[in-house]
């Protein structure tokens, strides 16, 4: 269905998927999977009409550069709405216009030269339908308006499709989510906390720089006594630079806070073509294959549902190297994508209705790890999925790779239990994965071989394999644990390790013990009995090759992926006291503690 990049040559000095600023990582206007070639010219000249204002019904109005052909006539619209300076990439906006459609790339409201004041998904379905019909009027504009984007302005467009604007026809979100409690702030009712908190700090510099530039007209403060006291000297505290981080951390279940930006309740109403894009390493995957499947079954008219798209790279979230390389696995040439040609070739065909290879009968493309290529599938997940579980077992112990934690299709019988103390002091450090942005620890696969030695990480695996094993598809645990605690932590991460012992990283996934039914409602447990915890892995699609092992971790910290759970059963505001919790996991008749997996037969 889908062509990967033709050309993979780095044009030096372009805006990549992220670009730095002050330290940290902020996602660029047009994005893309990889620093690539800018686009070759189409056939029209390009007209720029810069600092274009829409007014929102609220009479704030957000500033926008227009990119149009110098031709007569009228074309469809390419919008994209982004918190990250709609400057920062004007290449592919004048390239695409050059193709024959009216390119738009506007600032949010609050950020940068738009009015108002930014929080974080309230004002964006609103905004994005008024920005919509604004466009779809414009004088040199067909009626059609395509929208596309990844991260926050994959928000955008998922945000906006929810207000149901007319001309809306077409979305291209990738690496997005599907709701901003689970899977962009929270998972599993535990805080995301390293991207929670270095993303809002990203957001605050410009921000800050809004606030600053307002006061620093010499003549509106010189004459003020006394001198020390100027307005610069009295920006607002970062508690008011990035409320909504407080908010996040104050409604920590999922409350009537998040619901309306709850993307996931109206997918029946929707009623846009699109082509979802995810990666297999970041922290949105799931919400990408969420967004897809919910309206693939449930959009409002046969043509939205028919027009869904599906396409799962490598990916983190972050930049890709021309050769492929992704954390510090290079998958290879056919890992990139062209997000640019991407744009164009899927216009074409949703807005133009040009009969490319977005109009086959395989409306899903997923890379295949391992193998290290692309497939194309009629389904996610795929109908012939053999859902396998593998049992945990171990005789003296589990703990760390030394112990002998098995992973097997043989159901348990009489076993002896695992143990191990948390302590929320010595957590067990995240080692790349599904992660942005701030360059400390980078996203994408890596070796988790350095938490192998630890004591609190529970070491499953299974014996080097006779022949490939294929896994592509949604994951999850059934734990049977107890805690000494009345709140605690479990986490699970699965890993490929070949031969030289090299654990890559596939996917992870936790859950908070007092929110273990439910999100919505904290309910502690009783230290000492036993529960049963389901943890979700979502999804990835690998290749386990003859001489690897699958190796499952169980520990109770993945920090500062996640928060720690302190294993007080307080509030996350607020909490510092911590104390040790020891953990003991079952895995017996009784308690048959298991990973299933989705195994394809090959």
């Amino acid at each position: 269905m889908f062509q990967m990049n033709d050309n993979r040559t780095v044009k030096r000095g372009r805006c990549s998927l992220f670009a730095s600023a002050a330290a940290l990582l902020v996602l660029c206007s047009l994005g893309a999977f990889v620093e690539i070639q800018a686009l070759p010219l189409g056939p029209h000249q390009v007209i720029i009409q810069n600092n274009q204002r829409a007014k929102m019904r609220d009479g704030v109005q957000l500033v926008a550069d227009i990119y149009r052909p110098r031709t007569e006539g009228k074309f469809p619209v390419l919008l994209q709405r982004t918190p990250y300076n709609r400057k920062g990439d004007s290449t592919n906006a004048y390239a695409l216009a050059s193709y024959g459609y009216v390119v738009i790339l506007q600032d949010t409201r609050g950020r940068f030269d738009s009015e108002g004041e930014f929080y974080p998904f309230k004002y964006e379905s609103l905004d994005g339908y008024d920005t919509v019909e604004w466009a779809a009027a414009l004088a040199f504009a067909n009626g059609q308006v395509g929208m596309f984007g990844g991260s926050y302005v994959g928000a955008t467009q998922m945000l906006a499709a929810m207000a149901k604007p007319p001309h809306l026809s077409a979305i291209f979100p990738y690496v997005t989510a599907s709701e901003y409690y689970e899977g962009w702030t929270y998972q599993g009712g535990a805080l995301a906390q390293w991207f929670a908190s270095s993303w809002s700090s990203g957001l605050v510099i410009d921000t800050l720089r809004r606030k600053a530039d307002a006061n620093q007209r010499p003549k509106d403060w010189v004459a003020s006594l006394p001198p020390d006291d100027y307005t610069l000297a009295r920006l607002p505290p970062t508690s008011e630079l990035a409320p909504y981080f407080r908010d996040w951390v104050t409604h920590e279940r999922d409350d009537d806070y998040w619901k309306p930006w709850k993307v996931s309740d109206h997918y029946n109403e929707m009623t846009v073509k699109g082509l979802h894009g995810g990666g297999w390493h970041d922290l949105f995957l799931n919400g990408s294959i969420k967004n897809y499947l919910g309206l693939r079954d449930a959009a409002a008219t046969p043509e939205a549902r028919a027009g869904q798209r599906l396409l799962l790279g490598p990916w983190a979230h972050a930049g890709t190297s021309a050769e492929g390389k992704i954390g510090d696995v290079t998958f290879g040439k056919d890992a990139v994508l062209d997000t640019a040609k991407t744009i164009l070739e899927w216009n074409d065909y949703a807005l133009k209705g040009i009969k490319n290879q977005f109009a086959s009968d395989a409306p899903v493309r997923i890379f295949v790890m391992g193998d290290n290529a692309w497939r194309d599938e009629k389904e996610f997940p795929l109908a012939r999925t053999q859902y396998t579980k593998y049992f945990l077992h171990s005789v003296k112990g589990a703990n760390s790779v030394k112990g002998d934690g098995v992973l097997s299709v043989t159901t348990p019988a009489a076993e002896k239990t695992d143990s191990y103390a948390y302590d929320p002091v010595n957590p067990v450090p995240t080692i790349g994965g599904r992660l942005c942005c701030g360059g400390a620890i980078p996203p994408g696969p890596a070796n988790q071989q350095t938490n192998e030695s630890r004591a609190d990480v529970l070491v499953f695996s299974t014996p080097r394999l006779e022949k490939d094993l294929e896994v592509t598809g949604f994951i999850n645990i059934e734990l049977y644990a107890a805690s000494s605690a009345v709140d605690t932590d479990f986490t699970a991460l699965l890993v490929d390790v070949d031969q030289t012992g090299y654990a890559r990283f596939l996917t992870d996934g936790i859950v908070r013990a007092r929110y273990r039914n439910s999100t919505a409602k904290a309910e502690p447990i009783t230290p000492g009995q036993v529960y049963k915890y389901t943890i979700d892995l979502w999804a990835t699609s690998n290749v386990f090759k003859a001489g690897h092992q699958l190796r499952l971790y169980v520990s109770s910290s993945n920090f500062p992926r996640f928060n720690r759970n302190l294993n007080t059963g307080e509030a996350t505001q607020g909490g510092t006291r911590m104390v040790t919790a020891s953990q003991t996991i079952y895995h017996d008749r009784e308690h048959p503690s298991a990973i299933t997996l989705p195994v394809i037969p090959r």
